[in-house]
């Protein structure tokens, strides 16, 4: 596995000890589709789908068990695939979720008031931090997130993400 990916897997908090792609493909889903919506959301300047966007990054973080991107990976994707399901994100990728939730609720307030100077300022902000995560597996919330609590343990490699990667029924 490349040193890059390596680096984005212990990123968000999670070891890379037994690991393949499988870990990198399913943690990377989630950025690769927070970037499309951000896409849309920047060229339709819709506050309303700014606002749908922090409310399910919001849940996300506050309900890591039930993370919306995490269960349509877990059905479309994994389940069909006999892979493991994604769990729940360790504090490292909630903060990152939580730092992006804060960026889309910016936005879409700064849209619906009509200060559309600082929604593109924020906008751009935030697209740069996203395709920092998709295009140079770089994710900066999540590195911030080490660097303030450098203790926080690593998750081990969910079974069937790692060497393992097919369910066992």
């Amino acid at each position: 596995m490349r040193p890059s990916k390596v680096d984005f897997i212990r990123q968000q908090g999670f070891t890379t000890e037994g690991c393949q792609d499988g870990l990198y493909s399913a943690l990377m889903f989630q950025p690769r589709m927070i970037a499309g919506v951000l896409i849309l959301g920047v060229v339709l300047q819709s506050p309303w789908l700014f606002l749908a966007l922090a409310t399910v990054l919001w849940w996300s973080v506050l309900v890591p068990s039930h993370n919306p991107f995490d269960a349509f990976f877990n059905d479309v994707m994994a389940d069909p695939m006999r892979l493991a399901a994604m769990p729940a994100a360790p504090p490292p990728r909630r903060f990152s979720q939580a730092i992006a939730a804060t960026f889309a609720m910016s936005i879409a307030m700064t849209l619906f008031t009509g200060a559309s100077h600082a929604a593109w300022l924020i906008e751009g902000v935030f697209v740069a931090g996203s395709m920092s995560v998709v295009v140079r597996r770089l994710c900066l919330p999540a590195y911030m997130y080490h660097l303030l609590w450098p203790r926080t343990p690593a998750r081990q490699c969910p079974p069937s993400l790692g060497p393992e990667s097919f369910r066992h029924e």
